[in-house]
């Protein structure tokens, strides 16, 4: 969790990129990135040059040579503003002609996944002054520390207040950290989010089992699953996929395979039955022309609608048995169209679908004020639906105006994840999470009685839900008790009326007596 001194910190550094006139979140959050990559490049080589002192073994492929010497974080830092910001933006004739920028841009595979996304990047800091503060303030902030680096890049995250074109919303970390305790990613899975962003769900499935599971990190097979195989993202805007690398290799996954392309298009290349489990919030207010979309997602359902195509693409890269957990919006539950019904009948009749939360509109505010809900799902291709779950989610432990400001403190919203039986009274009124994971584990256990549809947690049989034309919004199944309401007899108005007439007449009546006086 990160401290208040250290969210100080981050705040002093986006304040110094605002008032030097970088003023777009995004443009602050990639400069940002690059130069901690820059700062974990110069690490890196430290720690190998370490090495070579200890074990007296020349170094293998050094990230810097000797000459380029002058490129690096640890030398830079110390240079004036002017000389600093030369380095970045002027090419150096000693050195080839590069300049800092450019060095990052060609370092190769030593720099890790987040070199591979290089192309397109560019130097947007402005003054030699904006260069020097954010270099100075970087370099205090703990990035050698596991626990801390990541939390660090993921509260500077917290600023990317903009939404994508594509529809793509930034989703809340507490939301993103109930799907993924509800999944329960498990030692064999292969996680994929096929629309990543930020790689907010995998930093988040990876960060649950290092804080449940950190017993598996011991084994070597599993640490190189881990770091290799297990994490699988999909992202075709190129800002986002450097921004979403970096995020993972701060969250201690240094080899996730990310690949920059439009997972709904033809060129994609996902195959079929790849992945275990799918953690996701695709954009949903595309429309996409048929013969730009992959051909085996159109058997499913015919569309041009992207959150009927992800469902689609969902249900052909699952291995048979793979589970989801996906963010749609409502329309999803409800739409009338051909191909609303042919994915909902798909999920109901052909796969085992399993339960529905549907969440508070204010959710995605301020970016958006549209309802969603959480679709939870395993690929069977043989049916397996008996009962779906639902519950109607009603706070999410934040406001639900444009604001979103925290109703709890940090301790009651940890809790609410570590033991939600602790938290429920805490967060009663504020959170519904931590009865959400609970009726979950229940209902996983074959436990409780999910009968009362006046509550907000209830089981719907397939059966009902086939009758009502596969609808799975959740006003067509709750039960709503109306309260009586007993309204004063008109006599009763009229007499208060009265009454209220005669105090205005005698008050009216004493005012123009002090007006003659």
């Amino acid at each position: 969790m990160i401290t208040g001194d250290l969210k100080n910190q981050v705040d002093k550094i986006w304040n110094d990129f605002w008032t030097g006139g970088v003023s777009n979140p995004l443009t602050v959050i990639e400069q940002f990135t690059y130069l901690i990559f820059l700062k974990r490049l110069d690490d890196k080589q430290l720690k190998m040059e370490e090495e070579q002192n200890l074990l007296g073994i020349p170094m293998k492929n050094p990230i810097y040579t000797e000459k380029q010497k002058p490129l690096r974080w640890s030398q830079f830092k110390d240079k004036e503003p002017e000389g600093m910001f030369d380095l970045f933006t002027r090419p150096q004739e000693k050195l080839g002609g590069l300049t800092v920028f450019d060095f990052m841009k060609t370092v190769g595979k030593e720099g890790g996944i987040f070199s591979s996304y290089m192309k397109g990047a560019t130097f947007m800091i402005p003054t030699p002054q904006v260069l020097d503060k954010v270099v100075q303030k970087i370099d205090a902030l703990p990035l050698d520390n596991r626990d801390t680096k990541g939390d660090i890049y993921e509260y500077m995250l917290s600023k990317l207040s903009v939404a994508g074109k594509a529809g793509q919303f930034r989703t809340p970390k507490h939301i993103i950290r109930m799907m993924v305790q509800m999944m329960e990613p498990k030692k064999d899975d292969i996680i994929s989010d096929p629309a990543c962003g930020t790689a907010g769900f995998l930093v988040s499935a990876g960060e649950y089992l290092y804080e449940n599971h950190h017993d598996w990190f011991e084994k070597e097979e599993f640490r190189k699953h881990y770091d290799e195989k297990m994490f699988n993202g999909t992202e075709f805007d190129s800002s986002m996929l450097r921004i979403a690398a970096m995020n993972l290799q701060l969250h201690g996954i240094e080899s996730p395979q990310l690949v920059g392309k439009d997972s709904l298009s033809k060129s994609n290349g996902d195959v079929d039955d790849a992945y275990t489990l799918i953690l996701a919030n695709p954009p949903f207010k595309g429309s996409l022309d048929y013969d730009t979309v992959e051909s085996s997602l159109l058997k499913t359902t015919k569309t041009k609608k992207t959150e009927l195509l992800f469902l689609s693409l969902m249900l052909r890269t699952l291995k048979t048995g793979g589970r989801a957990a996906v963010i749609v919006p409502d329309g999803v539950l409800f739409g009338s169209s051909t191909a609303h019904k042919a994915i909902r009948k798909e999920l109901v009749d052909n796969q085992q679908l399993q339960g529905i939360v549907s969440m508070p509109s204010g959710v995605f505010k301020p970016y958006a004020g549209v309802s969603t809900a959480i679709l939870i799902f395993t690929k069977t291709n043989s049916g397996g639906t008996d009962k779906v779950w639902f519950y109607d989610m009603k706070a999410d432990g934040l406001s639900l105006d444009d604001k979103r400001n925290a109703l709890l403190d940090e301790e009651v919203t940890e809790l609410t994840f570590k033991e939600p039986e602790k938290a429920l009274e805490k967060a009663r009124g504020k959170s519904d999470i931590p009865q959400i994971l609970l009726d979950w584990k229940k209902l996983a256990k074959g436990q409780g009685d999910f009968t009362d549809r006046t509550s907000q947690s209830f089981l719907v049989p397939k059966k009902e839900i086939k009758d009502n034309d596969y609808d799975l919004s959740i006003n067509r199944y709750k039960e709503i008790v109306y309260e009586e309401v007993e309204y004063e007899k008109p006599k009763g108005l009229i007499a208060s009326i009265k009454e209220l007439d005669a105090e205005r007449q005698k008050a009216l009546s004493n005012l123009e007596k002090m007006i003659r006086t």
